[in-house]
């Protein structure tokens, strides 16, 4: 059986939010068996804790946000999918903002920060959840679902007006060599359309030209890492999502769906998983 891991010492990294454009401290630290991902905000009185957990997802706004006793932490999606994709079951990540930093806008950064702290393994078993039935979540066009599947595999398809972009599909059995090769480097996505919209809405506030693939009504103003970048980032965020149920084995089918539509799913799997 596969035992639990956590790191072997701790590890921090400075930069800005991507939405907040908030200056913040991480600091990613070894966790006890059992304890999980956990977020603690040294920023606010008593260094309250919120668990990455899916039933304590409160916004899908443009990221995933998490609160528990009133207190958030927000786009945390990138920062989980490393330690998914890396296998990390235990860790505090402790923050000094509300959000982690942005790094590159995927999900590289943080896995060779984790890398740098090293892993090791701990007594307790890995507890993880093997699909046994299919779970889906469907609004028109847009649906995402998982099936019984004896791996870790993410089926995409991405469909974009933007005449660059168009549909997009990517298909993806998990482990550690083809997360860091195929997945964790692929950044977000953002257009500069929306931008106005965002930054009025506070969000968006540390993007720019590296931390994300942004485009125009013609072009891309950036220099993309993959000419399918969107559809690959897509599956970082899918699995970022996802991890809030621990770690899974399983197929994931989506098409066009978004941070919404992954912790619906997320949130099925741990009410059936609650009630059996």
């Amino acid at each position: 059986m596969k035992k639990q891991i956590t790191l072997v010492s701790e590890v921090s990294y400075s930069g800005v939010g991507l939405h907040s454009g908030k200056d913040v401290v991480m600091t990613i630290k070894p966790a006890e068996p059992g304890e999980g991902i956990v977020f603690v905000r040294t920023d606010l009185p008593g260094n309250p804790v919120i668990h990455a957990r899916a039933n304590l997802v409160t916004s899908t706004l443009r990221a995933t946000t998490i609160s528990e006793n009133g207190v958030q932490v927000c786009t945390v999606e990138h920062l989980l999918a490393a330690l998914s994709g890396m296998g990390v079951d235990n860790c505090r990540i402790e923050m000094d903002s509300p959000e982690p930093p942005v790094t590159d806008g995927s999900a590289r950064v943080f896995s060779q920060l984790i890398q740098k702290a090293g892993r090791r393994e701990q007594e307790a078993e890995k507890c993880i959840y093997e699909t046994e039935r299919i779970f889906s979540v469907y609004d028109g066009d847009k649906y995402i679902v998982m099936l019984p599947y004896d791996g870790m595999r993410i089926s995409f398809t991405s469909v974009n007006s933007h005449p660059l972009l168009g549909a997009q599909f990517f298909d993806i059995e998990l482990d550690e060599d083809s997360f860091l090769k195929e997945i964790a480097p692929a950044r977000t996505i953002g257009f500069m359309h929306e931008v106005e919209e965002m930054q009025k809405m506070g969000l968006g506030l540390g993007g720019n030209l590296e931390n994300a693939v942004v485009y125009d009504d013609t072009k891309c103003l950036s220099v993309p890492r993959f000419p399918d970048e969107l559809v690959r980032h897509k599956i970082l965020d899918v699995l970022g999502d996802l991890s809030l149920i621990g770690p899974w084995k399983g197929h994931v089918i989506a098409v066009k769906s978004g941070h919404f539509y992954n912790s619906q799913l997320a949130k099925q799997i741990v009410a059936y998983r609650e009630d059996i």
